[in-house]
């Protein structure tokens, strides 16, 4: 994108505001002061360049170089000594004025003189150009007050109010400045601490949710695991046996769940390694889609993109979404149309399950079956590893779920130690 090009001399546009009424201001308050305030030095100092003309020239320069006093300090300090000591060299060795003189006392130095000492004292950077900058300063003030000449007090008062009170000024407004953003840096440095903090405790809560649920639901799920397969080995009957197997098998995958999920709790944990899972397959959903039209909910299940290998907490997480989705069609939207649409891209994995309007109410024994929280532990499950959930009411009085997950996501192993 092109730069504009009031940032060649401003950082935003009030700076840029300021600048241009300054100068315009300035240049209005000069006209105004040449009328009501004739000059009383002698008129044969102008005379030799023809009249004022070159004054006006000059002043005119002049506030146009104010407009890049922000970017180019030093130039325009510069120029500004220059043109200071070329005023008395002319008055007392030269042909006359270089510009224009209103009273006696007047400092004999450009009325952007001020301007260019704040400027020189606040805009400039390093050691070599400060120091150079002082120069300028003191020279422009030695010609303001005029030693030369057994100045007045009115002139000296004149010369030190316009040269080193914006000098005064300017280191102010530096020390200021410098204050302001040092206190600025400790304030975003406590921000950045307590958000390290907050995520520290984030990780240990983490760490402390995994380690009940090894301690606890895994134990406990253990024990049903191994109970069913002694149920399958005792049991005569072959459909006992079955429904056994039936049990532990179910029993392995949740244990396999739980160990995923506390993987995925304990990821940057300071006190667990990370190890990366290897990388599988999008499950399959065509079991679970089997399972609704077996009962009378019909899906269509569509696949786009070129399938791609995900973590193994990725893959059971688009597994429970189809799952849960499914659920909640049977239970609050039976009979109604449902599309499952899976999107494979280079880096994340998407998941739109769709239904639509129900063609009779719903049961009241179906719809308050559930606890209620199963959209919202689904939610809790994919920003969990780092996905993005959403799900509401479509125009057509259906329902949306509509996920996002990365392809990859690390997690730290449960350890060995499942027993």
């Amino acid at each position: 994108m092109r730069r504009p090009l009031w940032r060649l001399l401003w950082n935003d546009k009030r700076e840029a505001a300021f600048d241009v009424a300054l100068v315009l201001g300035m240049v209005l308050l000069g006209r105004v002061l040449l009328v009501l305030y004739p000059t009383d030095m002698p008129v044969e100092l102008y005379d030799w360049a023809g009249g004022l003309w070159l004054s006006d020239v000059v002043m005119w320069a002049l506030d146009v170089a104010m407009l890049a006093r922000r970017r180019y300090p030093l130039v325009f300090m510069t120029l500004v000594a220059v043109l200071s000591v070329a005023q008395p060299l002319m008055i007392e060795f030269g042909p006359g004025a270089l510009f224009y003189v209103n009273l006696q006392s007047d400092p004999w130095v450009p009325a952007q003189a001020p301007w260019a000492v704040y400027a020189a004292v606040v805009y400039t950077a390093g050691r070599a150009q400060k120091f150079y900058a002082w120069d300028l300063i003191g020279i422009v003030t030695l010609v303001s007050v005029r030693p030369w000449a057994a100045p007045s007090s009115d002139v000296v008062v004149a010369g030190v109010v316009w040269t080193l009170f914006p000098a005064v000024l300017g280191l102010y407004i530096s020390a200021r400045r410098r204050l302001v953003g040092a206190l600025r840096e400790r304030a975003e440095r406590a921000e950045r601490e307590q958000e390290l903090l907050a995520e520290q405790a984030r990780a240990d809560e983490r760490a402390r949710l995994a380690a009940e649920m090894h301690d606890v639901v895994t134990h406990r799920v253990s024990l049903m695991v191994l109970q069913a397969g002694a149920l399958g080995v005792m049991a005569k009957d072959p459909e006992t046996r079955k429904a056994a197997e039936e049990l532990r098998s179910n029993g392995c995958e949740a244990l396999e769940e739980l160990r995923e999920l506390v993987g995925v709790l304990r990821r940057g944990s300071p006190e667990e390694d990370e190890r990366d899972a290897p990388p599988t397959s999008v499950p399959d959903f065509t079991e679970l889609i089997g399972q609704s039209e077996a009962v009378g909910v019909p899906v269509e299940y569509t696949v786009e993109g070129d399938p791609a290998e995900v973590s193994a907490a990725v893959g059971r997480t688009a597994h429970r979404v189809v799952q849960e989705a499914l659920t909640n069609v049977h239970k609050h939207a039976f009979g109604s149309r449902v599309s499952v649409r899976l999107l494979h891209s280079d880096d994340r994995l998407r998941l739109v399950v769709r239904n639509t309007e129900p063609p009779d109410p719903v049961a009241p024994e179906l719809a308050d079956s559930g606890s209620g929280s199963g959209l919202l532990g689904l939610q809790q499950r994919v920003e969990l590893v780092g996905g993005t959930f959403r799900a509401g009411p479509t125009d057509d009085g259906g329902f949306e779920v509509d996920v996002i997950l990365p392809a990859y996501v690390p997690t730290g192993q449960a350890g060995n130690d499942d027993g």
